[in-house]
């Protein structure tokens, strides 16, 4: 199953686009998808043609259009860097904006039926659970976002499902912050959040040295899970 770069219009300017993966079906419930530090690379194009053979349209907008469009790192320690960079000449709260933007973008394409739901990894998953905050979508997964208790004063505003995955092992996100962000989303609704044992930062990512199997199977089925109840 092979996507396709889409354009993504926006008010803000040209060169905004996504990575567009369609069900066999021709359409299905969407799936915004929204990438780590590394662009939407090789690993972010498999995670949405994985999604789009579960019979879901799927769109991976370009989240660093705007500072440099069309970036795909790898993971090694450079490109760890540039990750990082690229990440720091950004301004959070626009990137919000333009993913609300690529939101409605997804829900306008006639692939997509009806509702929608986000899943994000790392920078990603922070990003996801930002959009759930601002009923930009109907549910939300978020994988291992580092950043989701700098924005802990927004779950006020969180009104969908959320699904969250962590590692046990993570040291970029130690279990004591997985506990506050436990406390900050109790009786907001309908929030599940997984400890996967023995998983580090990255346990998704079959490309990265943390990659773990067993744990990025079980979360693959949370999300199915929770999207497919959601979204259906």
């Amino acid at each position: 199953m092979a996507g396709k770069t889409i354009d993504i219009q926006t008010d803000a300017g040209a060169g905004y686009t996504g990575y567009l993966a369609v069900p066999d079906s021709g359409a299905g419930a969407g799936i915004l998808l929204i990438q780590e530090i590394f662009g939407v690379n090789s690993h972010i194009r498999d995670v949405a043609d994985l999604y789009a053979a579960a019979g879901f349209t799927v769109l991976a907008p370009d989240v660093f259009w705007r500072v440099k469009p069309g970036v795909q790192l790898g993971y090694g320690a450079d490109d760890i860097q540039k990750g990082i960079a690229l990440m720091g000449q950004c301004e959070p709260d626009d990137i919000v904006t333009d993913l609300q933007t690529a939101a409605r973008a997804l829900r306008s394409l006639p692939e997509c039926q009806g509702k929608i739901g986000v899943v994000g990894y790392c920078m990603g998953g922070t990003l996801a659970y930002r959009l759930a905050t601002r009923d930009a979508v109907d549910v939300a997964v978020s994988y291992y976002g580092g950043g989701i208790d700098d924005y802990l004063d927004e779950a006020k505003n969180l009104h969908c499902p959320i699904l969250l995955h962590f590692g046990e092992k993570d040291a970029h996100i130690p279990l004591s912050t997985v506990k506050k962000i436990g406390a900050a989303l109790e009786g907001k609704g309908h929030v599940e959040i997984h400890i996967y044992k023995g998983a580090d930062h990255g346990f998704n990512c079959d490309q990265r040295a943390t990659y773990d199997r067993k744990s990025a199977m079980l979360a693959f089925a949370f999300s199915i899970m929770l999207l497919s109840k959601n979204l259906s």
